[in-house]
């Protein structure tokens, strides 16, 4: 049997092993433990981020509030305006100051109120953040479990495929069949391809004029587009 032959059928049964694959990655089962374990690796992160958050919005409202209590105390200078003005000061000075004063402590006022808001808001997004966290470690116990016992499923499947590779790379050349894994690895399959009309026949470009005399005297060639294994029929 020559090399072709040996190789086409060994692609045949590789392609029960790329079958077992893909019905492995793309199962529930896989999509469901990966997205849990995700969301637990970022987890820890995410909550510390909170947490740093939390501590320094209630830093800047210790701030604001010392801030709120040296500027009230300032109005105190103003509880004997009477007397003052009595003896002569003027209340348009004094009117202007407990203006400003009381405009900056509105202004504060409202910053301590909009950064309590901020606090709330980040203490809520906190607790939510953990008791998801304590909820995905549980679902993530149990997508692993089905997982495992999936995988193991697919594995003997996959045992019995690879058996029957191992047989049939005995009769193929060692460069040959390593050239044909590098392929594999490189998510290219079906990897061997029979040219058609001087073409292709998966991507559908036409060979070179060495292309089609090499083909033409069986010859295997590279197809230039999408590096598949071409032979002729």
């Amino acid at each position: 049997m020559a090399q072709v032959e040996k190789l086409l059928k060994y692609q045949q049964t590789d392609e029960k092993m790329l079958k077992i694959e893909r019905e492995t990655s793309n199962s529930e089962e896989r999509k469901n433990y990966v997205q849990a374990k995700n969301f637990l690796t970022k987890a820890p992160e995410k909550l510390d981020s909170l947490d740093a958050k939390a501590v320094e919005l209630n830093a800047l409202l210790s701030e604001l509030n010392k801030k709120y209590e040296e500027i009230s105390e300032t109005l105190s200078d103003f509880d004997h305006i009477d007397e003052m003005v009595d003896g002569g000061a003027d209340i348009s000075f004094y009117k202007k100051n407990v203006t400003q004063i009381s405009e900056k402590l509105k202004s504060i006022k409202a910053e301590v109120a909009s950064l309590s808001k901020a606090i709330k808001d980040a203490d809520e997004e906190y607790q939510s953040m953990k008791k998801k966290t304590i909820a995905v470690q549980k679902q993530y116990a149990e997508a692993s479990e089905v997982y495992k016992k999936f995988k193991e499923s697919k594995q003997a499947e996959a045992v019995a495929v690879k058996k029957e590779l191992d047989v049939l790379a005995k009769d193929i050349d060692a460069e040959v069949l390593k050239k044909y894994e590098i392929k594999r690895s490189e998510r290219i399959f079906p990897i061997l391809c029979p040219v058609k009309d001087g073409r292709c026949s998966k991507c559908g470009s036409e060979l070179s004029l060495a292309g089609k005399e090499m083909i033409s005297s069986g010859t295997v060639v590279e197809c230039d587009n999408c590096h598949r294994i071409l032979y002729k029929e």
